[in-house]
This record gives structure tokens, sequence and C-alpha cells, in this order.
């Protein structure tokens, strides 16, 4: 058995749930979080225990109520709300979807048509399509650009999702460079640097194993791309939520046995997830683990300003 290297948290995930321990150490519980703040349950429950309440909308808080915006952002509407309730907020938006945002932003400002590649409903592209002081076209795939209702000669610029597949990113670009003569953007390689380590590191095991195994909630994009890698790749892949997603089935593959299973976890999703299931594999068979050698990650991201100060301090609105 082999586990995929890098797996599991990102920078951007760690800082987020920092945050939400850290305001309940500064200020008791309950606080309030704006959606989940990252996409998993195991996380949520933990942070609930601990005395984090999840809405949905900003009217389910209470007046008055720290409140804490979700790594994956939110529209300048919610910012501008909480505002006017003067609630005491953390912003804990990753610094990489932010970077979207102010690319975003700089692009409408310089009055070129802005194109979000990314999946709609995504709370991350939702977040990104209310930042953006103009209309956005959303498109998910290449066969999409196509339908732009734009000239092609029209001013475009485009901005990505940050957890999306960078094979099939790039293949969007290049048809966005294919039909606009005036188009720009960041290269493919300002995708979040952990989506790209994480799919870097699922080739790379896929090259090994005879299955793979992703770690990770249905809900989670970065986990369910993972899984569609690895399944491009030719390799029999699922996703699971947890070790309780687990069916022994799953390793007697049409071939026969699973002899050699790969493991990895979505950016979202604790290392504890992973024991977990190779505690449950272990009851079924033999297993010996290895880990892949694969890209170190030294990437860290400050928390907010009065979180690392000293002292009782309150929270500051956005």
């Amino acid at each position: 058995m082999t586990l995929a290297s890098p797996r599991g948290f990102c920078a951007g995930v760690e800082r987020a749930i920092a945050i939400v321990e850290h305001a309940i150490e500064r200020h008791d519980a309950p606080v309030y979080v704006r959606h989940e703040i990252v996409h998993n349950a195991r996380v949520v429950r933990d942070l609930q225990a601990r005395g984090a309440v999840f809405v949905e909308q900003l009217h389910e808080v209470p007046d008055g109520a720290v409140t804490i915006f979700s790594a994956h952002g939110v529209p300048a509407h919610v910012e501008a709300e909480a505002r006017a309730r003067d609630l005491p907020v953390y912003d804990a938006t990753c610094p990489l979807v932010s970077k979207v945002h102010n690319h975003g932003i700089r692009f409408a400002h310089e009055g070129r048509h802005i194109v979000l590649i990314g999946h709609a409903g995504h709370a991350e592209v939702e977040g990104t399509l209310g930042q953006i002081p103009a209309p956005v076209h959303l498109v998910a795939s290449a066969a999409d650009v196509a339908g732009l209702p734009l000239p092609d000669d029209a001013p475009v610029a485009y901005i990505t999702q940050t957890t999306l597949s960078v094979d099939d990113t790039r293949m969007v670009i290049a048809a966005l460079h294919g039909r606009f003569s005036d188009c720009v953007g960041p290269d493919v390689a300002d995708i979040c640097y952990a989506t790209q380590n994480r799919q870097s590191a699922v080739r790379d095991l896929a090259r090994l194993v005879d299955a793979i195994i992703v770690v990770g909630a249905a809900n989670s994009s970065n986990s369910t791309r993972l899984m569609e890698i690895a399944r491009g790749c030719g390799v029999p892949a699922w996703l699971v939520s947890d070790a309780d997603g687990f069916d022994p089935a799953m390793l007697e593959g049409d071939n026969g046995p699973v002899m050699h299973l790969g493991i990895t976890a979505g950016a979202s999703a604790p290392d504890v997830l992973v024991q977990e299931l190779l505690a449950r594999l272990a009851q079924t068979r033999h297993v010996t683990v290895s880990t892949l050698d694969g890209v170190k990650e030294h990437v860290s991201f400050t928390l907010p300003h009065a979180l690392r100060q000293t002292g009782a301090q309150s929270a500051r609105a956005c």
C-alpha cells in the first residue's frame, strides 16, 4: 500500500481552521462561521464541538456575534452586510483565492470582459463572482468557450477557480487564446500550488498501483478532481469521506484482487481520516505502508492581525 505525497491539508485550510480555533479561544463560544469553513464533515463536527456554529446566510448570525468567512471567500455584498451590521469579522478566505479576486478586479478596471473558469454553484466560484465589479462569464470546459456571447476581437481576461484540474484548465485557456485575439490572464501555474502538487502526486501514484482511494468529501472540488485524474490515468479510483465509506468489494477488481493500493487525500481532509482508513484496511488484509517521495511543501499563511495580537482584542469588521 502506498500513500501519495503530498496529500491532505494545505496551508489555506490549516489557516482557516486555525482562525476558527483562535477566535473561539479569544472570544469564547459561540462564534459563527458562514458556510463550511472547509469542505469536510469531520473538520466541521470537530469545530462544532468546540463552539463553532455554521450558517449559510449572514442573517442567521445574531447581532454582535463574532463571524468568520470560510476559506472559499464571500461575495462583496456579504462583506457589505457585515459592515452595515457592525459584525466583528475574521476573514478566513484563502490568500490564493483572494489573489484570484484581485486579478479579476484589476482586469475589470482595465475594461476587459472577465471569464471565470470554474464550476457553477461552488462556494469559491460564488464568492469570486460576487467580488468582481463587472459582469463575469462562467465557463467549465473548452467547449463552453465557443458559446461566449463576445466578439472575437473583444478584450478578454480569464481567472480560474483554484481547485480545478490543471490539465482541464490548460485546455480551456488554450481555447480562449485560440478564439480571442486580445486575451490575457495568469499562467496555469497560478492555480493553487496545493492543487497542482496533489494532482501531480496522484499521477505518480497511478503509475505504481492497481487502484486508488481518495479520502475527501463529495462536495470537495479538489478531492473529486483527484479521483477523476486517477481514473483518467486508467486506474480504478473511489472517493470516500472516511473509513466508513470503504467497501472491501472495491479491492476485488474486475481483473482480480487489488494487490497494490494507493491512497491520497484532498486538501481539506485531515490526516486522521487516512489513518482510520489504514486501520480499516488492516482488518481485511495484511497491510504494509510506504510513502512516495514528493514535493515538500513549506508554505504557510499568517493569521489575521487581530488574532496575532496579544491580550484581549476584538475582531475587526471586514
